[in-house]
């Protein structure tokens, strides 16, 4: 008797485990064409189980790559893989729209986009959502030590912190030259966006004094735990990164600094030669949904473009109540979005190169 009980219990269990995991019996053939979506994303920038749910709504498989960078991903666009939605910066998008690589949001599918904060909205790139659903955004800053530095001196030299050879051999900047050659501009009161060669130029003598001033260890998604250990006392972060600094370590602060910095939202788009957009619009409205954005902006640190989820966070009992970073600045007149200029970028690129050999 014990045995029969036993075994009823077993598969008992054994039904439960299948039921929970069981899809659904939508048909994604008839619905779609498809039951496949390739998602071509960064690193570390999801809640796995969002991915899981989809999947099991829908009855569809999720095929998820990474890639480190813009150009990276650009590279393997152009090499004629075929991806139903990529998550690109704002510059990039901008280049794709211009190369008509991309294809039209179905905004009778893409219905949430009226649940979106008005710092995300009209962004030079898409101003009205044509081709791009924004994801996460964020701003550029600096992590500090606060029992080291104090809030003050930080908000007073802001980008010049860099300059200080006090604080040589506790800096880590991140190894981007946009990213670095942006603190340089805004460090000299230019834009991030300038193509005056004397204006470069400067930008490339500021950097090479940092270089020499703090000997700053050039690093990339490193930094996170480096100054979540406290490994350093300042380091050149996204904001999201931040984040999550801040939370890991309370005595790390963000700045960004009053020169002015870098704002960037990354968002969803579908490419032309994309197998299943269908589905693709489906699955970037299922990412604006409310608890879905709660999710993936706790798991990851990055501000979601969804007002009432930005507000619910930074609330007094939101997971990131009194987290400078979380929430980047908007409506600042020296911050600015980078834009697509191929031959900036290219100057830039040979530049950053000399600055780290120390020329």
């Amino acid at each position: 008797m014990k045995r029969i009980v036993s075994l009823l219990i077993v598969l008992a269990l054994a039904f439960t485990v299948v039921s929970c995991t069981k899809k659904s019996e939508f048909d994604p053939i008839a619905e779609f064409g498809s039951d496949v979506l390739n998602v071509y994303n960064w690193g570390e920038y999801i809640d796995k189980e969002v991915l899981t749910s989809f999947e099991k709504k829908y009855n569809v498989t999720i095929n998820y790559s990474l890639f480190e960078s813009n150009e990276e991903m650009y590279t393997k666009l152009m090499s004629g893989v075929s991806y139903d939605i990529l998550v690109p910066s704002d510059y990039m998008i901008e280049r794709l729209i211009a190369e008509d690589m991309l294809q039209p949001i179905d905004k009778s599918v893409v219905t949430n986009l009226d649940t979106l904060d008005d710092a995300v909205k009209n962004q030079a790139c898409d101003p009205d959502f044509t081709y791009s659903v924004p994801y996460f955004w964020q701003n550029v800053g600096i992590v500090y030590d606060s029992t080291k530095i104090s809030p003050e001196v930080m908000e007073e030299k802001g980008w010049d912190i860099f300059l200080d050879s006090q604080y040589k051999g506790h800096v880590y900047l991140y190894d981007s030259e946009r990213d670095s050659f942006m603190m340089a501009f805004k460090a000299l009161g230019y834009s991030c966006n300038t193509e005056n060669n004397e204006e470069i130029d400067a930008a490339y003598e500021w950097l090479r004094r940092v270089d020499k001033a703090v000997a700053p260890g050039y690093v990339t998604d490193e930094v996170i735990d480096a100054m979540s250990n406290g490994d350093k006392w300042i380091a050149v972060v996204y904001s999201g990164d931040a984040t999550a600094i801040l939370e890991a370590n309370e005595d790390m602060r963000y700045c960004a600094p009053k020169q002015g910095t870098n704002i960037c939202c990354d968002s969803m788009v579908i490419p032309k030669n994309a197998n299943n957009p269908k589905l693709a619009n489906v699955f970037m409205n299922y990412i604006l949904e409310y608890d879905n954005q709660i999710d993936i902006s706790i798991e990851v640190g990055y501000t979601s473009p969804v007002k009432k989820v930005m507000e619910d966070l930074s609330a007094e009992d939101g997971e990131f109540y009194q987290n400078e970073a979380y929430l980047p600045r908007a409506g600042y007149e020296l911050d600015e979005f980078f834009h697509d200029n191929e031959v900036l970028r290219k100057r830039l690129s040979e530049l950053w190169i000399k600055v780290k050999l120390h020329n």
